[in-house]
This record gives structure tokens, sequence and C-alpha cells, in this order.
């Protein structure tokens, strides 16, 4: 720890560590990079979102064996936590924490599986529409069949072919639907975080948004009252009679 005597905080190691404190900008520049590239740019579009998958299992596997705040065990908790934690944030009387509030743990989570399924999504839609991914093996087979039924000659194709066809083409809309789904999903729940990071860090007083990319955040301490020189007051009795 770093004590800083001066001060009213003492400088202590919270969130992801020494290794992983910078995986939350990480995601955030990976979501946003997929998101604006879109379709204009599919190579970066591509490679952002398997960044985002790759960012978000090493966060999922430091969850487990990270450093203490980091790991979820000590600090996800049930939605009666989280929703005690809003309403003393509204009241003014949310109780401070070192590592995640109860309310920023449950967003946490929800972003991860959210994040997840974005990236999932997205890979099954690449793997359907074009073949490609690390998914494409899975589904190889169904996409080797309905690539032949296309290739046929219109006389030889019959309405078993035409029907499968039909069938891959609005697989690919469903997918596409729920890759859509889970991408707005994620922005929605990327605002909220901010601005639940913001009101955290008002009530409280410290800048959580540097604390969340830092992993430094301030551990409170008691200010003591300067002690009155021994015999002072003795020697102002002694004068008052």
């Amino acid at each position: 720890m770093c004590h800083e005597h001066r001060g009213e905080y003492e400088a202590v190691r919270k969130g992801l560590g020494p290794d992983c404190s910078h995986l939350p900008l990480g995601i955030v520049i990976a979501f946003f990079t997929a998101y604006i590239s879109g379709d204009e740019f599919q190579g970066i579009h591509h490679w952002a979102g398997y960044s985002v998958a790759g960012l978000v299992m090493v966060r999922l596997l430091w969850g487990f064996v990270g450093t203490r705040h980091a790991r979820f065990s000590s600090f996800v908790t049930g939605p009666g936590a989280a929703f005690r934690y809003l309403r003393g944030l509204v009241s003014g009387k949310a109780e401070r924490h070192i590592g995640h509030n109860p309310a920023g743990a449950a967003m946490i989570i929800a972003l991860l599986l959210s994040l997840t399924g974005t990236t999932l999504s997205g890979m099954t839609l690449l793997a359907v529409e074009e073949g490609q991914g690390p998914l494409a093996g899975i589904l190889s087979m169904e996409q080797t069949a309905d690539d032949s039924a296309r290739e046929m000659p219109d006389n030889l194709r019959d309405d078993g072919h035409e029907y499968e066809e039909h069938e891959s083409e609005g697989s690919s809309e469903v997918v596409e639907s729920v890759h859509s789904a889970f991408t707005y999903l994620s922005l929605a729940l990327v605002a909220l975080h901010i601005l639940g990071v913001l009101a955290s860090s008002f009530a409280h007083r410290e800048n959580l948004v540097r604390a969340m990319f830092t992993g430094q955040k301030g551990l409170r301490m008691k200010t003591r009252k300067p002690r009155k020189p021994p015999g002072e007051g003795h020697r102002l009795s002694h004068l008052l009679r």
C-alpha cells in the first residue's frame, strides 16, 4: 500500500490488478470500433469483434483466478443488494465499497453476458452467411448443402432444395436480428453503466472512472484531531483563576 499522510485517502490496489487493469478500456475500444465499422469495413468489424470476445474471455477467467476485488466471489450479490444500494444512492446514504458496489457488480455481469451474446451471434452470422470464422466448421455441413442447392440448375432443383434455401435465408435473418438485439442491449447497458459510475463518483466524492482504468482506489483514513501540548490545559486553567 502507498500511504498519503497528508490526504484523506490511502491508495490501494483494487479492481483487476496490475496485469489486467486496462481490460475495461480495451473492451470499450474494441466494442465501439466494431459498432462504428459496421457493414462498411467488414475486416475491421470482424477483428474488433474477435478482440471483444477474447477480452471478455480473459475477464471471465480473471473473475475466478484474479486479484481479490476482481473475483466474482468478492462482489457478486443478489438483486436485493443492488436495489438497496440504488435506493441509498438516491437518498444519499449509499454504502461505500472498496471493490465493486452491488449495483456495479450487477451491471458487470449483465455487460459480460450481453457482450458474450453479441460476439457469439456475430460469429454465428459470419459462419452462416459467408462460411467464415471460428464457428464455420461447426456449421459447414449445413452451409455446404445450401451452397450445392444454389449451384444446381433450375430444372434440377426440386421443391425440397428450394425449401432448404428459403429456410437457410430465414435462419440468417433470425441470427442477424439476434445479433442486432444484443448489440443495442450492450449499448444501452454501457450508457447505464456510465451514468451509474458518474452518480457513484458524485455520491462518494471520488473519481471512479479513473479507478476503473487504473485499478487504484482510495481507502478513506480517519482524521485525527491534533493533540494539545502537555500541560497546556493546566496552564490555561491556572491563568483563569
